[in-house]
C-alpha cells in the first residue's frame, strides 16, 4: 500500500528540507528502510511541531515526511515502524473531488448566488479580494472559461502557484474541469483576488481513475503554501485555501485506531500541517462532502460520520451545502465530524447554473459550496488581515453571525447555519482592521 513515512533525521537535514531554496533527495532522508519502495521523485516535506504556543520548525522538534510503498505484511510494517529514525507510518489514501450524485436540475443561477452573498455590498465596501491570495487546490484552473462566463479578468498568480511532481501545465490554463468550477464560484464574492493554482488532483501516478490524487501531494502543496504565507508581510498576511475534495472510504485508509490512520487521526502528517498552516495565519476551507443520508455519492463508504480527516479538522471551516432557496441539499454530509464533533461549520450555496465547467450541468456538490465560502472569506481579508483578525476569530464570527436554519443553534445538518454576509459585515464594522 502507499504510505508516508515520518522521520526525525539529523538537524542538518531537517534544516535543509525546511528551506524552500534547498533540494534534498528522499534517499538522503530515509536511508535504507526495510521493505520500503521509496518514491525518489517525491521531495521530502518538513512537518512542524505543534506542541508549543506556535508551530515550530526547530530541528529539535520538526520531522520530515517521505513517501513510498510497503507490502501488506504486518511484520513489514512493524519493522519499518521500529526503525530508530522513524516516528510514524501513515496512510496515503486517494483523494477525489467532491462531486454530487444528484441529478436534479439547478436551483437558481450564479447571479442569484452573488445577490445572496451581497456581492454588490461587498464591492461598495471595497471588499473584492484585491491583494488576497486565494489558493484553489484541485484539478487546475482554466481562467479563460471563468472570464467567458463571468466577464472581467481572473488574476492568476503564476509565480506562487505550484504543480505536483509529474504534472505538466501552466497555471490558469488547465483543461476545463472541477477546479475551474471552484475558481468561478470563489470569484463570485472575490472577483479581484489573486488565484493560486495548485492542481493536486492531476497528480501523475497510477490509480483507478484519472482524478485520483495522493494525499502526499496535498501535503507537499501545503508545504509550498506555508512558504507563500510566511513570505507575506505580517501586517497584510492573507491566504485563503479552498479544498473541494476528500477521502471517501475506509478501504482507502489504515483502520481506525491504527497509528497510520488518516480519517480519525489528528497526528497524521497532513492533519498536522493543516493545523500548523492555520496557526500561522491561513484560512482553510474544506467541503463537508456529499455523503448526506438523503442522497449519498456512490463512493461513500463510511456507514456514519462521513466528514473525515482534514475535512473535519478543528482549525478549518467545513462547508455544507444549501440551494438558493436556503434548503439543505440532500447529498450534503451531516456531522458529527471525525476529528472534531461540531462539523460542518456553516453552509453556503450550491446546485446552481454557473461556470459551465460541465456543460449544462449545474455547479454542484459541497464542491461548489466550499469555494463560494472561500470567496466570501477572501473578500473579508481585503481589509482584515490574519494578523488583525486571526483565522480562529474569523471562523467564530462566521459561525456566530450565520442564519440559523435548524432552530437550535448548532446542528449536524446545517452546522451553525447559512453564512450571512450582512450580519458578518455588521459585526466586522466593530472590529479593528489593524492589529
Amino acid at each position: 500500500m502507499r504510505v508516508v513515512i515520518e522521520l526525525r533525521p539529523t538537524a542538518e537535514l531537517i534544516t535543509a528540507v525546511a528551506d524552500p531554496d534547498v533540494r534534498v533527495a528522499a534517499a538522503d532522508v530515509a536511508g535504507e528502510l526495510p521493505g520500503l519502495d521509496l518514491d525518489p521523485d517525491f521531495e521530502p516535506v518538513a512537518i512542524p511541531w505543534l506542541g508549543g504556543p506556535s508551530p515550530s520548525m526547530s530541528p529539535e522538534h520538526a520531522t520530515v515526511v517521505v513517501r513510498g510503498r510497503i507490502g501488506d505484511d504486518p511484520d513489514e510494517h512493524r519493522r519499518i515502524s521500529e526503525t530508530d529514525s522513524v516516528t510514524g507510518v501513515f496512510a496515503d489514501p486517494a483523494i477525489e473531488p467532491v462531486l454530487t450524485c444528484g441529478g436534479d436540475p439547478a436551483v437558481g443561477d450564479w447571479h442569484a448566488v452573488a445577490a445572496l452573498l451581497r456581492a454588490d455590498d461587498l464591492a461598495k465596501a471595497g471588499l473584492t479580494g484585491q491583494g488576497v491570495a486565494l489558493a484553489i487546490v484541485d484539478t487546475g484552473i482554466n481562467a479563460a472559461q471563468v472570464e467567458k462566463v463571468r466577464g472581467g479578468r481572473l488574476t492568476i498568480d503564476a509565480a506562487r502557484s505550484w504543480n505536483p511532481q509529474g504534472v505538466n501545465g501552466t497555471a490558469g490554463a488547465f483543461p476545463v474541469d472541477h477546479g475551474t468550477m471552484c475558481a468561478f464560484d470563489a470569484s463570485l464574492a472575490a472577483p479581484q483576488a489573486s488565484f493560486l493554482d495548485l492542481p493536486v488532483l492531476r497528480s501523475a501516478r497510477q490509480g483507478k481513475t484519472q482524478m485520483d490524487g495522493l494525499l502526499s501531494d496535498a501535503l507537499a502543496a501545503y508545504a509550498h503554501l506555508r512558504t507563500v504565507l510566511t513570505n507575506q508581510p505580517a501586517a497584510t498576511r492573507a491566504l485563503v485555501i479552498s479544498n473541494s475534495w476528500g477521502s471517501f472510504a475506509p478501504s482507502w485508509d489504515y483502520p481506525v485506531g491504527q497509528a497510520g490512520n488518516y480519517s480519525d487521526n489528528p497526528a497524521h502528517p497532513f492533519n498536522v500541517i493543516v493545523g500548523s498552516l492555520e496557526a500561522a495565519g491561513a484560512d482553510i476551507l474544506f467541503a463537508a462532502g456529499n455523503c448526506g443520508r438523503d442522497c449519498p455519492d456512490a463512493r461513500c463508504g463510511y456507514p456514519d460520520r462521513p466528514i473525515t480527516g482534514a475535512n473535519s479538522h478543528p482549525s478549518v471551516l467545513s462547508i455544507a451545502g444549501v440551494d438558493t432557496k436556503n434548503q439543505r441539499v440532500g447529498y450534503s454530509s451531516q456531522g458529527p465530524g471525525r476529528l472534531t464533533d461540531r462539523k460542518p461549520d456553516v453552509c453556503t450555496y450550491t446546485h446552481f447554473t454557473g461556470s459551465g465547467a460541465f456543460g449544462d450541468e449545474p455547479d454542484t456538490g459541497t464542491s461548489a459550496a466550499c469555494p463560494v465560502a472561500a470567496g466570501l472569506v477572501a473578500a473579508i481579508r481585503t481589509k482584515w488581515s490574519a494578523t488583525a483578525l486571526p483565522p480562529a476569530r474569523l471562523r467564530e464570527l462566521l459561525q456566530r453571525t450565520a442564519s440559523d436554519r435548524g432552530g437550535q443553534g448548532f446542528d449536524y445538518d446545517y452546522g451553525y447555519g447559512i453564512a450571512d454576509t450582512a450580519a458578518l459585515l455588521a459585526e466586522l464594522r466593530r472590529t479593528p482592521d489593524r492589529a
